[in-house]
């Protein structure tokens, strides 16, 4: 069973983690909590595993494995708590676990540190991105991740699903304050995934059209999973969020780990796609756009978006919206996205 410690580290995980608490010795990074109902273990500094305790573990395995991540920038801090505190109702028995759950607390460090990173930007440094940069900090911590939901959903029985939210919060304002990003997999994106961002009242989904560097792509990819990048407000401290606002999310999330039933009449939300993105090819680049300008702003046909010696970047569409532009990224980073508005397409095409 769960010593007092051990009970100490699952009632405030990010405690624990921010503390760089771990087990001190090996018999005691696992044990049984929520009265015997699940087993946890503890695999690295802020990865812990839950799994439900079946009579028959072959025949009554959870058919799903979900992996839940946040703090994979240090400084987006709002999911973290809500991450922290659905494992302390797990483990005391309030939040039913069905399903095999892994916590993942990203960049400990960063988080530590009050910062979105400390050398490189740890989320463009997964599919063994972090090999072009060695000698970061955040190099390790990719790959112990990588090797991680690898881990995690090897495990996963042959008829079973794997999941992965990858849960963020924007360094500005939004159009739609909530929405996600459906890394690009070959295929039309999957029906359960849009059902779940429904009932979470994500109000808007962005779909990538290229393979990319990120953690939810990383899963999608290498481990099969459904997955996608959760953008749930505003970069605040810890302590200073209203938790209040993520609480539709925040419920979906515990009814996808719990097993409990969807709202089957929630509105599905609106969907762009990426067509373009402004990349910084140097530190001359001028992004012609307000520094305090809203994720989601449209862009009539013509605008010029970014200069950067040679390179410009034009709108070419009859409107475009730019996201995440920021001139501050390292060149041959991304200074923006733009995409295109294709809900009725998009929604046509669910399998």
């Amino acid at each position: 069973m769960t010593s007092s410690a051990d009970s100490a580290v699952l009632a405030d995980f990010l405690a624990a983690t921010l503390a760089g608490r771990r087990p001190v010795h090996d018999d005691a990074n696992a044990g049984a909590c929520a009265n015997g109902a699940v087993r946890w273990q503890w695999q690295d500094e802020g990865v812990l595993l839950l799994e439900p305790v079946h009579g028959d573990a072959d025949k009554d395995a959870p058919a799903r494995s979900v992996l839940i991540s946040a703090g994979v920038h240090g400084d987006e801090t709002a999911p973290i708590e809500l991450l922290s505190q659905m494992v302390a109702d797990i483990a005391a028995g309030r939040l039913p676990l069905a399903c095999r759950l892994l916590v993942v607390l990203g960049n400990a460090a960063a988080m530590r540190a009050a910062t979105r990173y400390e050398d490189d930007d740890l989320n463009r440094l997964f599919g063994g991105r972090h090999a072009r940069v060695p000698q970061s900090r955040e190099a390790p911590r990719a790959i112990a991740l990588e090797q991680a939901a690898q881990r995690f959903f090897e495990a996963t029985p042959a008829a079973g699903t794997r999941w992965h939210l990858d849960l963020h919060t924007a360094i500005r304002a939004s159009a739609f304050e909530q929405f996600a990003l459906l890394p690009y997999t070959g295929g039309a994106p999957a029906r359960a995934m849009f059902d779940w961002l429904a009932d979470a009242r994500i109000a808007a989904v962005l779909i990538h059209t290229e393979k990319g560097a990120t953690y939810s792509s990383f899963t999608a990819d290498a481990c099969g999973a459904t997955a996608c990048t959760l953008e749930l407000g505003k970069v605040r401290p810890f302590g200073q969020n209203d938790l209040a606002r993520f609480a539709h999310a925040d419920a979906a999330i515990r009814r996808l780990v719990s097993g409990a039933h969807a709202d089957a009449d929630a509105p599905m939300p609106r969907v762009f796609t990426v067509i373009g993105q402004i990349t910084k090819q140097s530190d001359a680049l001028q992004l012609h756009v307000a520094a305090d300008v809203a994720n989601f702003t449209p862009f009539a046909r013509g605008t010029v978006l970014a200069e950067d010696g040679a390179y410009r970047y034009v709108v070419a569409h009859d409107e475009e919206r730019i996201v995440f532009p920021n001139p501050s990224v390292k060149p041959g980073l991304r200074a923006g996205l733009l995409v295109v508005e294709t809900t009725g397409a998009t929604l046509a095409a669910l399998v």
